[in-house]
C-alpha cells in the first residue's frame, strides 16, 4: 500500500512519540508498504527503505518544540497541513491509506473524506487526558475542545492503533465500539557495548559505588524531585558504599533545576546529571547500572523506557500505578508507592539483596521478549492494516521483517552479550 503518514512532530528526535513512529515507518516498510512521511520541519531524517520524509516549512523563530502543549506546535501543525495538502493536491503519486499520528487525526479525517480512502489514527496519548497533566481541568473549554477533536478522529477512522491498554479503553470511551488494535512499543535499539559500559561505570562510580539509573524526559509527569528526594534517604551498603544516582536526559534548565534540589539536600556528587546522550547508548548506559528506576506519580502512558528497561535484564523499581502496572507486575518489577520513602526502601532492598535483584531482572527479560518483542509489534502493526484492505503477510514475510527491525551489534563489544543483560 501506499500510505500518506501524518506526524506532527520533531521525527526524529530521542523522546517517545518520535521514536514510536520511526518505528512504526519501519515495521511498514518492513512489511512492503511505502510511506511518504509528512512531519516538522525539526528533528533529524532516518534512512528508511521505502520511506519518503517530506519536511514542512521551517517558521521563523522556531528552532525546538518541547514536549506537551504549547503555542509553537499550532503553527508547526499548519504547516505540516499545508505540507500534506500540496502533497496531495499535485496528485503527482495517489495514496491508498491516511496514517495519523496525535492530533493530525484531525487532518487524517479531513484527509479521508477528500481522497476517499480509509484513515488510521495510531493514538499515542488521550489528547485532553495529556492536557490536564499538565495542569488544566477536566471541565477546561481547551480540554473539552480536544475530547470532542478526539471523537471525530476516532470516528472517522477505519482502523485505529493504541500503544498500551489504558488508551483502548479511552477510545471506547470517546467512541463506543471501537475495536482498538493495541501494539505495545518496543526497543528497536542496539546491543549494549559493554566495554563503553565498563568506562561509564568507572566514571560514575569509581569506587565501586552502586549505580541507580534513569533515563529519558525530565518533564514533570516523570516525578524526578521524587527519586531525587528518595536518594536521600537511601541506606549505603554492607561495605559502607553509598549509591550514586545518574539521570541520563533533560534539557539545560530541566537539569539545573535538579542539580538545585539535589545539592540542597545535600546529595552532592552522589547524583550525576549528564544531560541528554545519543539514543544509541541507552542500552549501554543500562548495561553499566545496578538498578534502574521509574518514578512516575500518577498517570496511566507507559513510558518508553520501560520497554528498554525490561529488555535490558537490569531489575526495575517504578512506582505502583497505572503507567508502569498495564506493563510491569510484582514478579518483573518491584513496584512501590509513589512517594521517595517508598521509592528509597525499594532501591534499599533491590540493591542489598543479589539473589532477589537476579530474579527480577530475568523474569523482567523474559516478559519483555515474551510479550513485547519486535515480532509482536510487526504483527500488530499488520493486523491494524488488514483493517484497511491490506492481505496479512505470511509468515515468511513476517520473520523477515522482524529479522529487519532486530537490534543491530555495536561495535567493540556489542555482540558479546551476557546473558542477564541481554
Amino acid at each position: 500500500m501506499n500510505i500518506l503518514m501524518i506526524a506532527p512532530q520533531p521525527v526524529f528526535s530521542p523522546r517517545g512519540t518520535p521514536i514510536s513512529v520511526v518505528n512504526r515507518c519501519r515495521a511498514l516498510s518492513a512489511l512492503g508498504h511505502t510511506v511518504d512521511l509528512v512531519t516538522y520541519p525539526l528533528g533529524e531524517d532516518i534512512a528508511i527503505d521505502g520511506v519518503r520524509w517530506l519536511r514542512a516549512p521551517r517558521i521563523p523563530g522556531i528552532r525546538s518544540v518541547k514536549i506537551g502543549p504549547s503555542a509553537a506546535k499550532l503553527p508547526l501543525d499548519a504547516a505540516v497541513l499545508a505540507r500534506a495538502t500540496a502533497r496531495v493536491l499535485r496528485g503527482r503519486k495517489s495514496y491508498d491509506v491516511v496514517h495519523t499520528h496525535e492530533e493530525a487525526g484531525v487532518f487524517g479525517w479531513w484527509f479521508s473524506r477528500l481522497l476517499g480512502i480509509p484513515h488510521l489514527y495510531d493514538m499515542h496519548n488521550g489528547l485532553g487526558v495529556v492536557l490536564t497533566n499538565y495542569g488544566l481541568g477536566e471541565r477546561h473549554p481547551v480540554v473539552r475542545t480536544f475530547e470532542w477533536l478526539e471523537r471525530k478522529m476516532l470516528g472517522s477512522a477505519r482502523s485505529v492503533i493504541v500503544v498500551f491498554p489504558s488508551l483502548a479503553r479511552e477510545a471506547e470511551k470517546h467512541v463506543p465500539g471501537t475495536d482498538a488494535e493495541i501494539v505495545y512499543n518496543v526497543p528497536v535499539e542496539p546491543r549494549p557495548n559493554h566495554a563503553l559500559a565498563a568506562e561509564m561505570r568507572a566514571g560514575w562510580a569509581p569506587d565501586g559505588e552502586p549505580v541507580v539509573l534513569y533515563t529519558g524526559t525530565l518533564e514533570p509527569y516523570q516525578g524526578m524531585p521524587l527519586l531525587i528526594e528518595a536518594m536521600s534517604h537511601v541506606r549505603p551498603t554492607p561495605a559502607g558504599r553509598r549509591p550514586r544516582l545518574v539521570v541520563v536526559g533533560g534539557r539545560p534548565d530541566q537539569v539545573a533545576g535538579l542539580r538545585a534540589q539535589a545539592d540542597g539536600l545535600g546529595l552532592g556528587d552522589r547524583v550525576l546529571l549528564t544531560g541528554l546522550r545519543p539514543p544509541a547508548e541507552m542500552t549501554t548506559c543500562m548495561a553499566a547500572a545496578d538498578v534502574l528506576v521509574s518514578p512516575r506519580s500518577s498517570g496511566s502512558n507507559t513510558p518508553l523506557k520501560i520497554y528498554s528497561y525490561m529488555h535490558s535484564g537490569r531489575p526495575i523499581v517504578a512506582t505502583r500505578i497505572e503507567s508502569h502496572t498495564q506493563v510491569l507486575d510484582d514478579l518483573s518489577a518491584l513496584l512501590v508507592e509513589p512517594d521517595a520513602a517508598s521509592l528509597a526502601a525499594g532501591i534499599d532492598a533491590v540493591l542489598a539483596d543479589p539473589a532477589l535483584a537476579a530474579r527480577l531482572g530475568t523474569a523482567s527479560r523474559e516478559r519483555g521478549e515474551r510479550h513485547f518483542s519486535i515480532r509482536a509489534f510487526v504483527e500488530g502493526t499488520a493486523r491494524a492494516y488488514v483493517r484497511m484492505g491490506a492481505p496479512y503477510p505470511d509468515q515468511r514475510t513476517l520473520d523477515a521483517a522482524v529479522r529487519t527491525l532486530e537490534p543491530a551489534a555495536v561495535p567493540g563489544g556489542g555482540d558479546d552479550v551476557d546473558a542477564d543483560v541481554a
